[in-house]
């Protein structure tokens, strides 16, 4: 087994940045979950996209990441699924549905500048991005991953969505880009951050 061993880990075991604390993933709102979502903008460049928004599911966050060094394999460990970014429309009615249905799941991984309020049952009863309340009529680019724009995990909105781009390379898979954008900010000098910032926020 030993040379198997040694081959698993010169591909698991390299280095790709440093967490600057512990990013767990919970619901509403999480770090973790947080940063997925902001990488899902982020890489829009990569594909000529410009997302207004990134949704990722926090039931698809399958680890959370410690401080410290994160290795190739602790991105594999948070994303194992062979799940691929994808960029699809959205009106604003349809996707003030699919924050509905993210408040009834109690949340999900919301990108930066999204402010959804949700009740403790699970309706949602305000959503704005950028400070301007969702706009009906307005369409919106989001960035999320296949899985998700197919309609699972009930977010069934996604299924209204327009002019989806998706391509089945490899390459773009989903932790493939998180490996990107880590790599990006250990190249910078950056240290791998998140927060809780009231993307979601429960109201009493």
């Amino acid at each position: 087994m030993k040379p198997y061993k040694q081959k698993v880990d010169s591909i698991m075991g390299p280095v790709v940045g440093v967490a600057a604390r512990y990013l767990s993933v919970y619901r509403p709102e999480s770090p973790l979950s947080n940063l997925l979502a902001d990488i899902m903008v982020w890489a829009g460049e990569k594909y000529g996209e410009k997302p207004d928004i990134g949704i990722y599911n926090i039931g698809g966050v399958r680890a959370s990441i410690a401080k410290g060094e994160i290795t190739y394999g602790d991105v594999v460990d948070v994303a194992p699924f062979e799940n691929k970014i994808c960029f699809i429309t959205l009106s604003g009615e349809n996707l003030l549905t699919l924050f509905g249905q993210i408040a009834h799941r109690g949340g999900e991984g919301v990108s930066h500048g999204v402010r959804l309020v949700i009740t403790p049952d699970g309706k949602l009863v305000g959503a704005s991005l950028n400070g301007h309340d969702i706009d009906p009529k307005r369409d919106y680019r989001i960035a999320t991953i296949d899985y998700v724009a197919q309609g699972n995990d009930q977010m069934t909105a996604f299924k209204l969505g327009t002019n989806l781009v998706a391509d089945d390379d490899p390459k773009n898979n989903s932790r493939f880009i998180f490996r990107e954008y880590f790599l990006s900010q250990q190249a910078n000098g950056q240290i791998i951050d998140a927060k809780v910032e009231g993307r979601i926020t429960i109201k009493k």
